[in-house]
């Protein structure tokens, strides 16, 4: 079981690409890192986790019941 899916995230920003076609699957039980230089879209991503930015295309699930997070806003999430 997964608890946290993130399939085909892009995310531009006025013609900037941060994120393309990201996918991120993390089974439970897991620890996973996010590693890379400046500018490799490492906060737009955990920005779309979180709910403070929404992605221009893809999805994130989150948990048991795949509750989608894209849906929700930072306080709900």
């Amino acid at each position: 079981m997964n608890i946290l899916e993130a399939r085909n995230i892009t995310k531009t920003y006025d013609g900037h690409t941060a994120l393309s076609d990201l996918t991120l699957v993390i089974p439970q039980g897991s620890v996973y890192g996010l590693l890379g230089p400046n500018g490799a879209g490492k906060t737009t991503f955990m920005d779309i986790v979180t709910g403070k930015t929404k992605p221009d295309q893809g999805y994130v699930i989150w948990g048991e019941k795949s509750v989608s997070l894209l849906d929700m806003n930072e306080s709900q999430i």
